[in-house]
């Protein structure tokens, strides 16, 4: 059975410019980075929501939102 495909949650052309170009240094980007991309986007924001209500809040708050740099 076909898996239902998510809606996108990211501007297309933005992200893919993004991806595109970093200093100096150009990339190509395939047809899949987006739907790839936009499924982690789906993942941080599932997590987001059971740290909030693991913490018993119905708020998300930015450090709820597991990013690394």
């Amino acid at each position: 059975m076909a898996k239902k495909q998510k809606e996108m949650l990211l501007v297309g052309s933005k992200t893919k410019e993004a991806l595109k170009t970093s200093g100096k240094d150009t990339f190509m980007v395939s047809s899949d980075a987006l739907e790839g991309l936009n499924e982690y986007v789906y993942w941080l924001v599932e997590q987001a929501q059971q740290r909030a209500k693991a913490n018993g809040r119905k708020t998300i708050r930015s450090y709820d939102i597991l990013a690394m740099k």
